[in-house]
């Protein structure tokens, strides 16, 4: 016991000090697609047709990604000789509407992100998250208890939100915590394109979360069928079955990029 004790001593305080200071991002990481409309030839396509999602459309110079369908590939960017196209390090992606997922670039003024050499954090996220109305903020209290609901994912989004509960991230400290029934949460947390054969599953889980609830789309698969779109056997994400109150968009998205969405959707930050 005195063993476990002085080894825990010695490894210190391990969450991290988020949302009090930005995160620092690992080096490889992918956030916010970059877009330098100078660099970037009118009549060059080569990113829209290397994009394995068509998640990116252009007209001219006008490029727009939506980050619904994005799949932080590098595929793009590869493309791009001109080196139009990259990804910066903003992770803050989430957003309370579909539409506003897809965002562009017009000119030599970017609505994609900005440079790789602005401050990381800023006042302003590039997407904004309405916190939840009052009365359903007070009905909630200080705690939100989700049911996480697998649609046929590939487990990488699973894992990913299963990290939120480590000593490094802790998301029991905000009041968030993972529940095993749906009659015991405040809203579902969705991952996967949603299969046929999840179809039924998930409108019953939803029915069974008792009112008001919220929903939760974690990854592009859950946002918009992800890689499998167009499939005969996968609906168009969570969104095609029960209605979404908040889309957080990667592949799968990082754990920082859930633990904000969460906390501005509550209106911790």
């Amino acid at each position: 016991m005195l063993k476990t004790l002085f080894a825990r001593m010695q490894q210190g305080y391990k969450t991290g000090k988020f949302p009090k200071e930005p995160p620092t991002m690992p080096g490889r990481f992918r956030g916010l697609p970059v877009f330098d409309a100078s660099a970037c030839g009118q009549d060059c396509g080569k990113c829209v047709k290397a994009c394995p999602t068509d998640a990116i459309a252009k007209q001219g110079q006008e490029l727009s990604i939506d980050l619904g369908r994005c799949l932080f590939c590098p595929s793009c960017s590869r493309a791009c000789t001109e080196h139009a196209l990259t990804y910066g390090q903003e992770y803050r992606l989430s957003a309370r509407k579909r539409e506003d997922l897809v965002i562009k670039s017009v000119g030599a003024q970017s609505s994609v992100g900005a440079n790789d050499h602005s401050p990381l954090h800023v006042d302003n996220p590039p997407l904004h998250v309405d916190p939840l109305d009052k009365r359903l903020t007070r009905t909630l209290g200080r705690s939100l208890r989700l049911r996480q609901v697998s649609a046929g994912g590939c487990n990488g989004c699973e894992l990913d939100v299963n990290v939120l509960q480590t000593v490094g991230f802790d998301l029991g400290r905000f009041g968030i915590q993972f529940v095993a029934s749906p009659r015991h949460a405040d809203g579902l947390l969705v991952t996967g394109p949603v299969t046929e054969n999840m179809k039924l599953a998930l409108q019953k889980t939803y029915d069974a979360v008792p009112s008001p609830k919220i929903v939760i789309a974690s990854g592009s698969c859950a946002i918009s069928g992800g890689p499998y779109r167009d499939h005969a056997e996968v609906l168009y994400g969570a969104g095609s079955v029960i209605p979404v109150d908040l889309y957080i968009p990667g592949c799968p998205p990082h754990p920082y990029t859930i633990l904000d969405g969460l906390l501005r959707l509550l209106g911790r930050i």
